[in-house]
């Protein structure tokens, strides 16, 4: 598979020009918004070329299809989920690249994004993927291995006084693509502070929350236990966002180079 990521600006002016440069094209006119749309295509490679698609034949024709359908959207209704056009803009973007569709993501900002694969196509179904975060402190022990072995298996992380984390947490929402205008990021939003962020949020992990506090029957705090954690608490309530909402998985970052998914 072949992913391409298409930058683009919607400008209240309505410009469709500018330079090819980071910020895509259109380039930003005013008060623009700043979109990106990626698209994942599948196929073998050409033997003459190595290819599977030009990344000009997905640039075109998702600037051609896409691109008009979020124009529009913007000018006349701004308030609407943009969850609630990705069905469109899949059917367009389709139709338009040709090689088979397998995943196209609208990137909203650096921590926002709606997303559909040929399966969640086919059930009528839309994810939404947004990223939160949280400053905490634990410790890695277990109680079942000696000072020593603790020591021995955790390294620093074993330190008596605990260290620090800046984690990201990302859940992954599916929802009926036609229940998606009563979808609301807001309330997205409030589930996770209440959920995750309110509770961990500048605390030492081991002995601020029942969670992982393992004197209270809690588990070690580990990246792994704490996507289970914020995977468990998050379900439930996920539920009541719209009829048929699920989450999918969550995703926590304890840096930048280890993150964990749960379910895997």
């Amino acid at each position: 598979m072949l992913s391409r990521t298409v930058r683009f600006c919607i400008n209240p002016d309505g410009s469709r020009e500018g330079p090819n440069g980071h910020a895509g094209r259109p380039a930003m006119r005013g008060l623009g918004r700043y979109y990106e749309i990626t698209a994942t295509v599948s196929g073998e490679p050409d033997p003459r070329t190595g290819y599977i698609i030009s990344i000009h034949d997905i640039d075109v024709p998702i600037r051609e299809s896409v691109l008009p359908l979020i124009d529009r959207a913007c000018l006349y209704s701004p308030s609407r989920e943009p969850a609630a056009l990705l069905q469109d803009l899949w059917d367009q973007a389709e139709k338009a690249v040709p090689r088979p569709l397998e995943r196209l993501t609208w990137n909203l900002t650096p921590t926002y994004k709606v997303e559909m694969s040929v399966t969640d196509r086919q059930a009528n179904r839309v994810l939404i993927r947004q990223k939160f975060d949280f400053a905490a402190a634990h410790r890695l022990h277990s109680p079942e291995l000696s000072d020593e072995d603790n020591r021995r298996v955790f390294g620093k992380c074993n330190n008596p006084s605990g260290h620090g984390h800046n984690y990201q947490i990302e859940p992954t929402v599916s929802i009926p693509a036609e229940r998606a205008d009563g979808f609301s990021l807001a309330n997205l939003e409030a589930i996770v502070k209440s959920a995750v962020i309110e509770p961990f949020d500048h605390k030492h992990l081991n002995t601020d929350t029942t969670d992982f506090d393992q004197s209270r029957g809690g588990v070690i705090p580990s990246v792994e236990r704490i996507a289970m954690v914020c995977h468990q608490r998050l379900a439930g309530p996920i539920r009541e966002l719209v009829d048929g909402a699920e989450l999918i998985r969550v995703t926590v970052w304890e840096t930048d180079r280890t993150s964990c998914t749960f379910p895997a």
